[in-house]
């Protein structure tokens, strides 16, 4: 099966050219206004409309930036010295999640000290509205023909451009499958109900990370790098593996802490 021929320059306006992978991540955070501000009109929520504007503005830089950075320092970081002008070219590809996740990290803690909001009540918060720009990414990988899986003979195996005459597993669309439609039904199932604080951090984190993981083994390795041990070991693996610890830490932590704070009172 061959891989969808798309251009992915999807709008031509003379010299100026609008990308598709520029605009899955508009898709994703017009997405996550739109539910952002869904969430923040429920009873109770603790949030303004407003507010939901004003985080994306400090959560776009933390996602272009970080993850711009994020995949210069962990994936390429040689190439990028010799080519420094280059790592503006966000357009081509070319974004770290785990880069992008520090980002957002440090833009929540901005933003909760502006607001004078606890960290993890504006991280949980984010944490529902994420899936859903990881997912249109994903689909942005598929559209740029990059980020493909390794060789297979499963039926829905696919031909991509460049990647030699074999079919591959689709794994961009494992990603989108798992990290955006999977990740955003469970977190957002979870968090139904009152949940302790930190809770839906630690189980957004576990989840990506596992979910990460579990794709890796099939997916590609960057060329670049290769594998990194065992011949089976990927950079996304070795970057996603203290999320699942950290969001096993974290869901851990808030239960007992809600549990200590009922028992004190």
């Amino acid at each position: 099966m061959l891989a969808p021929d798309i251009d992915p320059v999807a709008i031509h306006l003379g010299p100026l050219k609008v990308h598709w992978y520029g605009l899955m991540y508009l898709v994703g955070f017009l997405g996550a206004w739109w539910l952002g501000i869904y969430r923040a009109k429920r009873p109770g929520s603790g949030w303004h409309p407003q507010e939901i504007a004003d985080f994306l503005f400090y959560g776009a830089l933390g996602v272009i930036l970080g993850g711009r950075i994020g995949y210069v320092l962990f994936y390429n970081f040689g190439y990028y010295l010799e080519h420094p002008i280059e790592i503006f070219y966000i357009w081509t590809g070319g974004m770290s999640f785990h880069g992008g996740l520090l980002g957002v990290i440090v833009a929540m803690w901005l933003y909760a000290r502006r607001t004078h909001r606890a960290f993890f009540v504006v991280a949980d918060f984010v944490a529902l509205l994420t899936p859903l720009g990881l997912g249109a990414g994903r689909l942005g990988n598929f559209i740029n023909h990059e980020l493909w899986g390794r060789t297979t003979d499963v039926p829905w195996g696919m031909v991509f451009p460049n990647a030699g005459p074999l079919p591959r597993h689709p794994s961009q669309l494992y990603e989108f499958s798992l990290e955006g439609v999977v990740l955003f039904l469970v977190l957002w199932i979870y968090a139904r109900q009152p949940r302790p604080q930190a809770a839906v951090s630690g189980l957004f984190l576990f989840c990506y990370g596992v979910f990460r993981f579990m794709v890796e083994l099939v997916r590609e390795p960057d060329a670049q790098l290769g594998y990194l041990a065992f011949g089976w070991v990927t950079m996304g693996q070795v970057l996603s593996l203290p999320m699942v610890f950290l969001g096993i830490w974290m869901f851990w932590w808030a239960y007992r802490k809600a549990e200590t704070k009922l028992h004190t009172t």
